[in-house]
């Protein structure tokens, strides 16, 4: 310690100075810097080492020899959601994983997906994966706002799967409503082996008897693309429409459920060609909360 005496004005101060020995370099701690932000490509850092997620193509479309792919597998191209459907609007149709797959948008509202191409005589083929309790169908020869012959898809308890009806306003189909006419169902009142001549109304309610039945039991219980039918899988269906006075044919995994012949030509304005559709069905007992439907593989073959 070193003590200084200065005289200020007559005045004597005295001053304490603390000297400290310096640091010898090699002893200097580095200077703080500000850390560094994390490079943008670096991977996030909850992934485990072992983390073996990555992306990859969708399975190719595969349909049946002579049939042309109607779907792409990547986009909804070629097709289009009707904005006059008395089912709804809005239907979330997309496509995911090279599939189309689609829900009710809002719960309670459905609607219908039409081919932009229209087709008279031919045999459609696609590959369907329905949730239990949703409501579907194939739409044949339809108008834009869905008048057409329909496939019926009722995935659901009591549903009738494979039956053929007429949609979005058309009357008479199989002879229904026909004063003297031949039984429900016209000739397919005689379909494959087993099939019901008429499908259940559709929407139709039972009183209330405890839990609704589940696949394969109630209404369901005799039906053949019962025993055709893979749950929770992947389904072949196959659908031939033909004839002035149509015809129409259906097949679950190659096996034959409906042999439907119309006892006259009753589409809307007798028409014998129009878009090909599918359905999401309207209304909150038709669907469950999260179901959906999944179709892929969708080619057709045009006939003379």
């Amino acid at each position: 310690m070193r003590v200084h005496h200065l005289l200020l004005i007559g005045v004597p101060v005295v001053t304490v100075g603390v000297v400290f020995a310096q640091q010898p370099a090699s002893t200097r701690l580095p200077p703080t810097t500000a850390p560094q932000p994390a490079q943008a490509d670096a991977p996030p850092t909850f992934f485990p080492p072992n983390f073996i997620g990555s992306a990859v193509a969708p399975p190719p479309v595969t349909v049946p020899d002579g049939f042309i792919p109607i779907f792409n597998g990547t986009t909804l191209s070629g097709w289009h959601v009707s904005r006059t459907n008395h089912h709804g609007r809005t239907p979330d149709f997309f496509v995911m994983h090279g599939a189309i797959v689609a829900t009710q948008n809002p719960l309670g509202g459905g609607g219908i997906l039409l081919t932009d191409k229209k087709y008279k005589n031919f045999e459609l083929y696609m590959e369907v994966k329905p949730d239990w309790g949703c409501d579907s169908g194939i739409f044949l020869r339809s108008t834009e706002s869905g008048a057409a012959y329909q496939v019926t898809m009722d995935f659901l308890p009591n549903g009738g799967m494979g039956s053929v009806i007429g949609e979005g306003g058309m009357t008479g189909v199989g002879g229904r409503g026909r004063a003297g006419a031949p039984a429900p169902g016209g000739r397919a009142a005689t379909p494959a082996a087993g099939t019901a001549a008429s499908p259940p109304a559709r929407g139709a309610a039972a009183a209330p008897q405890g839990p609704p039945p589940g696949f394969g039991q109630g209404n369901q219980a005799d039906r053949p693309w019962v025993k055709a039918w893979k749950r929770d899988d992947w389904n072949a269906v196959r659908v031939r429409m033909e004839g002035e006075t149509p015809h129409v044919q259906v097949w679950f995994n190659d096996v034959q459920i409906t042999d439907f012949t119309d006892v006259a030509n009753n589409a809307i304005g007798g028409i014998t060609e129009g878009p090909v559709a599918i359905q999401v069905h309207g209304g909150p007992s038709r669907w469950v909360q999260g179901g959906f439907w999944r179709w892929r593989n969708l080619g057709i073959k045009e006939l003379p």
